[in-house]
């Protein structure tokens, strides 16, 4: 079916029938107003950028006006995350998120899910993060390895106005294979819709709540074809009986789930304009992109044991768009309209952005073109930034080849100044420069494992001082710094600790005899590279064609 603005309507207005036969305390043939809120894949945007866009001053403001607004209604407001709070933007992560997870603790979430970057620094960090928030961070399906019981609490309930909800928290099991195998030496990550599934049977039978909630930080594929992901949210309410959940708050793909048709989101969604969420097997699901650019919200109403869902938007946090103006310049004017600043959050950050800025604002070379990090081009195709990387890894390690994840490569760098900021922007993830000597007839199965990792995936490897070609299942003529493998040499690879120890799904090779890990942090290479070679020059960077695909 097609979703026009009529069909939308319509959608929106189908019923979703609970379970019955549940003790509750809400009144018969009264109407309850219940205004879900969301955000997720935060990613450490406590301020907002240099345009002025998002941040939690902002959507404290818009948070509490909804608030009043419901409330004069006689309905009730619940403010859920769909996780990652960690990780992208330095002046956060140098803090361990902190100015995050107190401004989301300020603005009153009730509950969220744990992202796989929650995961980015070792458990103890993200204890210190479950104290700084007031709310519940929430997974039913990460265990302990050696005692088999649950780290987090699988579910919150809350009472609103009589009306029970159940909120269950659930992360994706790529967690493991994404994040950082070392921290993960005693967790496991168990498939989410079966720990779902026992979760809400256990709810009906103890809780009996009348609305069910998952929070989750699986990502929304379109049709549920998730390719080399772990399945999503889609694949999730398909395999789960029908009615088991209403909603779905969801992240990790960092789309906005507004639908063109069924089964097809928007490809690019404008911001302000009419969005409708998905629907999958009685369960709405929906998502709000990605560091606070937007606050969800869905206005449900509750009757006699039936949830409808009256409306939902997507309300843009101070975004802009570029306006070319009759003399030629441009300007920059707000999607909808803007949104003040909350002055007691703005009063509890600005001493943590101060802090950071000091921290990051400090010049550490620069470079005379853009060097090429876009998500976008990083998971696709071979590029200069990456190179960069590469070659700071190579130089460091005298290794003679370097490889690496894509999905390692987080930002861009323009041309001009190179800030540490910009550097950190590039490499969040404190991982470590590794290197291993390894013999020809080594490498070229190495190769052949990691040059075929699929296209569109965080694991799409970036190379430097390789050139072979990848047929899908093998790799051929091969050379290493443009000459020949040689079966019987013996080569040096340096990588990062995240691929040496399987991450994205590499090869393991920390147990190889020759590993090194330097213990030399990845962000650290880089800016002693830019410092020792600057200026840079972006073109003597460009990929020439090396890697070849058939």
């Amino acid at each position: 079916m097609r979703f026009s603005l009529h069909t939308t309507a319509c959608a929106l207005a189908v019923s979703l029938t609970l379970f019955s036969g549940t003790a509750s305390a809400w009144e018969k043939d009264k109407t309850y107003d219940i205004t879900i809120l969301h955000t997720n894949d935060h990613h450490g945007h406590f301020w907002q950028n240099d345009h002025g866009e998002y941040g939690l001053g902002a959507q404290k403001t818009l948070v509490d006006s909804i608030r009043q607004e419901v409330a004069a209604k006689g309905g009730s407001v619940l403010l859920l995350s769909g996780g990652d709070i960690n990780t992208g933007v330095p002046e956060s992560d140098l803090q361990d998120a902190e100015p995050d997870f107190r401004g989301m603790t300020l603005i009153g979430y009730d509950a969220m899910a744990i992202g796989n970057h929650e995961f980015d620094n070792p458990l103890s960090v993200l204890r210190q993060q479950e104290k700084w928030a007031s709310f519940p961070l929430l997974s039913a399906n990460i265990y302990q390895k050696s005692t088999q019981q649950r780290l987090f609490k699988p579910y919150a309930l809350f009472e609103k106005q009589g009306v029970k909800i159940a909120v269950i928290g659930l992360t994706t099991d790529d967690t493991a294979k994404i994040g950082n195998p070392e921290y993960f030496t005693d967790i496991e990550f168990r498939v989410p819709a079966q720990e779902a599934k026992q979760v809400v049977e256990q709810l009906r039978n103890d809780e009996k709540p009348d609305v069910i909630i998952a929070a989750t930080h699986m990502g929304h594929y379109d049709d549920g074809n998730h390719g080399s992901n772990a399945p999503g949210d889609v694949e999730m309410a398909r395999s789960l009986p029908a009615g088991y959940l209403d909603m779905i708050v969801g992240g990790h793909s960092q789309n906005p789930v507004c639908m063109a048709s069924e089964n097809h989101k928007q490809v690019d969604y404008v911001p302000g304009t009419p969005c409708a969420p998905d629907r999958q097997n009685g369960t709405w699901i929906v998502q709000a992109h990605e560091w606070g650019k937007y606050v969800g919200r869905a206005d449900f109403q509750f009757r006699n044991g039936e949830l409808k869902l009256m409306h939902y938007q997507l309300i843009p946090i101070n975004l802009k768009k570029k306006v070319e103006k009759a003399d030629g310049t441009s300007e920059r004017e707000y999607y909808t309209q803007q949104i003040q600043e909350d002055p007691s959050m703005m009063k509890l950050l600005t001493p943590f952005q101060d802090k950071g800025k000091a921290q990051l604002e400090v010049k550490v070379g620069s470079v005379n073109g853009k060097l090429e990090g876009d998500r976008s081009k990083v998971r696709f195709v071979q590029t200069n930034l990456s190179r960069v990387l590469l070659a700071a890894q190579m130089e460091r390690a005298n290794a003679d080849f370097a490889v690496m994840s894509g999905g390692g490569v987080r930002d861009s760098i323009e041309a001009g100044d190179i800030t540490y900021k910009n550097v950190l922007k590039v490499q969040p993830f404190g991982n470590t420069l590794v290197y291993v000597d390894m013999k020809g007839s080594e490498v070229e199965p190495y190769l052949a494992a990691v040059a075929n990792m699929k296209v569109d995936s965080g694991a799409y490897a970036q190379f430097a001082n390789v050139s072979l070609v990848a047929d899908g299942k093998g790799v051929s003529d091969v050379k290493i710094k443009g000459e020949p493998l040689q079966a019987d040499k013996t080569y040096r690879m340096a990588t990062l600790n995240f691929n040496a120890l399987g991450g994205d799904g590499y090869p393991k090779i920390d147990t190889l005899p020759s590993y090194v890990n330097t213990g030399f942090i990845d962000a650290e290479v880089l800016k002693q590279y830019i410092e020792k070679h600057s200026p840079l020059d972006a073109a003597a960077y460009e990929p020439k064609g090396e890697i070849v695909y058939k």
